[in-house]
């Protein structure tokens, strides 16, 4: 809504308490107000200062939208350069400086908050946007947004376009725009792994911290490992799910999956920890291996003298390099995501949905009994509000979910855990590889929920002295997931046949496997950062005033 105003000093003192009164009413601080009246007062000023000599009216408006508050006035009058104006000077050798200097200070208060105004003309009006308050936001309403439009208009193509044309438009237009997506994103997770663990490691003084740390993280991620493991397999049996299935289904084709052999051996992921040279992680993108290089090259930095300081400075820039281009990678996000949500619904059809709803309710509110062990033990070992957190993260899962990826979330996370929570990069940059890698909650609901859903669906018993082995399975499984395509359904078929259960039933979940990876890496990612911020204040390295600000206003 406008506010219109006169085009003079009682027009500008008008305008001024409208916009104080406006902004008041969004609950922003005395600070923040009192910026930008003083910014809103010299806008006014240059603006009227280069209006028509007939303009008779100024215009004023506040709003609020998707958690970006802007000022915006309007005053009739041919355009001219903002930008240019905001350079002008005052010559030192001037006698007479006194509307010279006002006119030089108003530029200067102006040119400090540049970054916060947009200058258009149009229709022969001038104006100028004040953003007053920027959202953190934005990027996720877009993402939202996104999806939401793609549900849409791919429930619209599902009812009424030929399956060739949508099979069609899947293959050669939305799945390879999230391919390339998902690309550009696995292309820097290497180097972001590597470079982060190393400048982690460089910011201890000694290596005894840097393994308290370590210890206090690897102990955290075992326990929640072991919770989500029993919750499970407890959800597996606490629903009494329906023993009919429609057989016809598992004729999908599953033959990528059965022919997969993976083993479950301790002693090969531990070997297979130390790679054969030092090139190869970053062109496998292998997570342990990766760490382990980093860690080891981040000690020996420490140890070579004074060439240390500037290799890690040189270790820090790449850091910062990578981290950037992720940023600039994943302003793409809501393009991606709506490309990805298109082509699975798509390519799923409803023969494929149905059978397996059951399981998915299970899997649903495994996720949601793990989550609330989150809040709890963030409450109880951390002594943390877990109120703040959740305000502050849940608008994170629904991007974190639309990538799929725990480590091609890695940029993200780290992001909000410094930016959002206020825990210090000591902590972050070790504890997130770290649970990119080897803490899989979500997956290790997933894999005991559908395990023994899908047992039941196909009439197997399972012996209450079949737990302890299943528990072992699905944690080393969680931790060593083969890095293959599907690995989530290459880890689940390990288990059906442990189990004694027909490999063919992962093709009952092969059609909606996407979906379900969203929600896994929702879980898996939440845990990071629970852990992440667990650690940092039992090592008092979790900033308190970033951590509770702004989380009554949700800001």
């Amino acid at each position: 809504m406008h506010v219109r105003q006169t085009p003079d000093i009682s027009g500008i003192a008008a305008g001024l308490d409208t916009i104080e009164q406006k902004l008041g009413k969004y609950g922003l601080t005395k600070k923040e107000i009192t910026k930008a009246r003083l910014i809103s007062e010299e806008l006014m000023t240059s603006l009227i200062g280069h209006a028509d000599t007939s303009a008779e009216y100024m215009l004023l408006s506040v709003r609020k939208w998707m958690g970006e508050i802007v000022v915006e006035i309007s005053v009739p009058g041919t355009a001219y350069d903002f930008s240019q104006s905001m350079e002008m000077g005052v010559p030192l050798d001037t006698d007479d400086i006194g509307k010279d200097a006002e006119v030089t200070i108003r530029n200067m208060i102006l040119k400090s908050f540049a970054s916060d105004l947009k200058y258009r003309n149009q229709g022969g009006v001038n104006s100028v946007r004040l953003t007053v308050v920027r959202s953190n936001n934005r990027q996720l309403y877009y993402t939202l947004g996104s999806m939401l439009l793609a549900i849409i208009v791919g429930l619209v193509f599902k009812l009424f376009s030929p399956e060739s044309v949508n099979q069609l438009l899947s293959d050669n237009l939305f799945s390879p725009i999230k391919t390339m997506f998902m690309n550009g994103l696995k292309m820097v997770v290497a180097p972001v792994v590597f470079f982060s663990i190393i400048s982690a490691v460089g910011q201890f003084g000694n290596l005894s911290d840097m393994g308290k740390i370590g210890g206090k993280v690897l102990g955290l991620y075992l326990l929640t490992t072991l919770f989500a493991t029993a919750i499970g397999i407890g959800i597996g049996y606490l629903f009494q799910l329906s023993g009919d299935t429609t057989m016809g289904i598992t004729a999908l084709d599953i033959s990528s999956v059965a022919s997969q052999e993976v083993h479950i051996s301790i002693k090969d992921m531990l070997v297979n920890i130390v790679p054969s040279n030092f090139t190869k992680p970053f062109l496998e993108a292998n997570m342990l291996q990766l760490i382990f290089l980093a860690v080891i090259c981040g000690i020996a930095s420490g140890m070579i003298g004074s060439h240390g300081k500037t290799i890690n400075d040189f270790f820090s820039a790449c850091n910062e390099l990578f981290l950037k281009i992720t940023t600039l990678l994943i302003k793409f996000m809501p393009i991606a995501v709506f490309c990805s949500i298109m082509s699975l619904i798509l390519t799923t059809g409803m023969q494929t949905l149905l059978p397996v709803l059951g399981i998915c309710v299970c899997f649903l509110a495994g996720l949601v009994l793990m989550m609330s062990v989150y809040c709890l033990i963030l409450l109880l070992m951390a002594k943390l509000n877990p109120i703040p957190f959740v305000k502050k993260y849940s608008p994170v899962m629904a991007q974190v979910a639309s990538m799929a990826s725990s480590n091609a979330s890695l940029p993200l996370n780290m992001s909000t855990c410094e930016k959002r929570l206020g825990i210090s990069p000591r902590v972050y940059s070790l504890s997130l590889p770290l649970g990119a890698t080897m803490n899989m909650d979500g997956t290790c609901v997933y894999l005991g929920v559908f395990a023994l859903g899908l047992a039941k669906l196909y009439g197997v018993d399972i012996m209450s002295t079949s737990l302890l082995p299943i528990v072992a399975s699905i944690i080393i499984l969680s931790i060593g997931a083969p890095g293959v395509s599907g690995a989530g359904l290459v880890c689940l078929s390990v288990l059906l046949t442990q189990l004694n259960v027909p490999v063919e039933a992962v093709g009952l979940i092969m059609g909606i496997d996407p979906l379900l990876g969203m929600l896994r890496t929702m879980s898996n990612c939440l845990g990071d950062v629970v852990v992440s911020t667990i650690v940092a204040k039992s090592e008092n390295l979790l900033n308190m005033d970033i951590y509770n600000k702004d989380a009554k206003k949700g800001r």
